[in-house]
């Protein structure tokens, strides 16, 4: 009866979630979360088992004497009890992670959304496609600069398929909400993986992958909206608006909120130099 009123979310949430970061805002994510808070778990019933055995047989066997035990005593059932129950742990382990792992992979035939993701020194351009693949057709676009962090904007309960590609080194696409985070190559490679958001707000994006001198400044915001308002600001987006002009036609902040642009200005706290500008100005 005490376990029926319990959750893996609530039990998570009140230890704070076992050192996972959060139950995320996909669908992929919440399995992630839960395979993790259940694995936990396991261990802690497990490890709270073999606690009680050293305690158990600390105070059944202590030492009562000068004489010295028996040295080849053994225990037949349980050494086969020691072999055979971390094998079915394992293996029950392994089959729950193969699941959510091929989930979190999974690619549908038809997505509803396809995002490309390009990568470049030091920035992000999200390009809306009609299609699947390279040779799609790019219908919007949003590219971030010094001055204005990229806005991603995406609707909630859709399958969005990310297409990714880098125009010069390793980078790495990755929205901590998102628990999942994944390489941006240069060349003909492009990794694609899929997620479908169900919680609406605004989560910072970054750059996970040491990419040269402004790598920590490398950002974009992840801007997820209901579908109604995601078709009005691609409406917009398409017919020639501004991001910014687009997310005010849908009643939302046109700039990012979850973090800040690199400041290339020569200010009192760069260089140690005062009152001075950038080159040119």
């Amino acid at each position: 009866m005490l376990l029926s009123g319990c959750s893996i979310e609530g039990f998570g949430n009140a230890f704070g979630n076992f050192g996972w970061p959060s139950r995320g805002v996909s669908l992929q994510a919440h399995k992630m979360y839960d395979l993790w808070i259940a694995s936990v778990i396991a261990a802690l019933v497990v490890g709270i088992f073999v606690w009680g055995l050293i305690f158990w047989c600390i105070i059944r066997y202590r030492k009562r004497g000068d004489e010295l035990p028996v040295q080849t005593r053994f225990n037949m059932p349980m050494e086969v009890l020691y072999t055979v129950t971390p094998i079915l742990i394992v293996a029950v382990l392994f089959y729950y992670t193969a699941i959510v792992q091929t989930d979190v992979d999974k690619l549908s035939k038809n997505p509803d959304q396809v995002v490309e993701v390009v990568a470049f020194k030091w920035q992000w351009q999200f390009n809306y496609r009609d299609g699947i693949g390279a040779d799609a057709n790019t219908v919007a676009s949003t590219v971030g600069s010094a001055d204005v962090i990229p806005l991603l904007v995406l609707p909630t309960g859709e399958k969005i398929r990310f297409e990714e590609t880098s125009k010069d080194v390793i980078h790495s696409f990755w929205v901590p909400e998102l628990l999942f985070k994944r390489d941006v190559f240069p060349g003909s490679v492009r990794n694609v993986f899929e997620v479908t958001l169900d919680k609406e707000g605004r989560y910072v994006g970054r750059c996970a992958e040491l990419c040269g001198t402004y790598h920590a400044f490398m950002q974009f915001e992840l801007v997820v909206v209901s579908p109604a308002d995601f078709d009005k600001y691609l409406a917009a987006k398409k017919s020639g608006a501004t991001t910014q002009e687009a997310m005010t036609a849908i009643g939302k902040e046109p700039y990012a909120v979850t973090t800040e642009p690199l400041n290339t200005r020569r200010q009192s706290s760069s260089w140690n130099q005062s009152n001075t500008v950038a080159a040119g100005k």
